[in-house]
């Protein structure tokens, strides 16, 4: 079946359709991601609709059986899922209806308030990197051994040096190194949001008030998840976010953070670079965010 055009129109009409209770909130587009459409739906609640890959289907799935288990928990607000709904005529994937987050995402505001946004990452850091359950989702790569990527890296850091959009590639090579080298994680599978860069983090005064797109959500090692303290932390602030979390990361944890964090950016500044160029898939508000990051690293080399 072909895919529909998502639009304001069809959202109507397929709340109409299985959710009659909520067709006459009012409807508008929120936000274009990766795998999905964000549509508003009313003050408090979205629509989020799978538009691009095969695979947003499984992960709203997902999303729709744990989010409501963890969002207790956690101190920042994350969207939680109130209804799933299953593939129709009108539209052939499945989608859900989730509480709304408000804030700007980082890659547009990113946080300036240095010790209240390495507090507030840590604690719900903290709260959600607890040990998961037997039949937790598996994380497509995402916290498993740093390792197993070292040749998309290779390509992304090759192609970023011959576009001339990193300024000094053998620092970049060398924090990868010493952290593909750092000893495996060895403590239980912990819960894991698995994609913490600037566009899926939410920011209002300066500081983070929400966190979106639990797409890969996973168990698995809390490193995928920390080196978010370089992506998102204003200059100097990751010393303060690893004193801050508990229990406080080992050296061999912080070191693969760094290669997580190296291989994100590597990935943001191809993306960036090709919503700079129009290309499709691009988003030029991914690359100055990414740029920052490479450059805290290299600078913080050895830490």
């Amino acid at each position: 079946m072909t895919h529909p055009e998502i639009t304001a129109e069809l959202i109507r009409d397929l709340l109409r359709d299985q959710h009659p209770d909520l067709a006459d909130h009012p409807v508008r587009l929120g936000a274009c991601g990766w795998d999905n459409q964000l549509w508003r739906l009313g003050d408090d609640l979205a629509v989020r609709l799978p538009w691009a890959t095969q695979s947003a289907d499984e992960l709203l799935r997902k999303e729709h059986a744990w989010l409501p288990v963890l969002a207790p928990h956690l101190p920042l607000p994350i969207p939680v899922p109130q209804r799933l709904t299953e593939p129709s005529e009108r539209f052939p994937r499945p989608w859900i209806v989730t509480t709304w987050v408000p804030g700007e995402p980082a890659d547009r505001a990113p946080a300036t308030r240095a010790t209240e946004a390495a507090d507030t990452l840590a604690a719900f850091l903290t709260a959600l990197h607890q040990p998961a359950p037997r039949g937790a989702p598996a994380g497509r790569g995402r916290g498993g051994p740093l390792a197993d990527h070292a040749e998309r890296c290779a390509e992304q850091l090759a192609e970023a040096t011959e576009r001339l959009l990193i300024p000094d590639p053998d620092a970049v090579r060398a924090v990868w190194d010493d952290a593909t080298a750092a000893p495996d994680w060895t403590g239980p599978a912990l819960w894991l949001h698995g994609d913490l860069h600037p566009a899926n983090v939410l920011t209002a005064d300066g500081t983070f008030c929400g966190v979106i797109d639990f797409g890969d959500l996973c168990a698995g090692d809390p490193a995928c998840d920390i080196a978010a303290a370089w992506a998102l932390l204003p200059d100097g602030a990751a010393d303060r976010f690893h004193e801050a979390y508990r229990p406080t990361p080992d050296a061999a944890t912080r070191r693969r953070a760094r290669g997580w964090a190296v291989l994100r950016a590597l990935g943001g500044i191809l993306i960036g670079e090709a919503g700079a160029r129009g290309l499709p898939g691009g988003k030029p508000t991914w690359g100055p965010p990414a740029q920052a990051t490479l450059r805290r690293l290299t600078a913080a080399s050895g830490r």
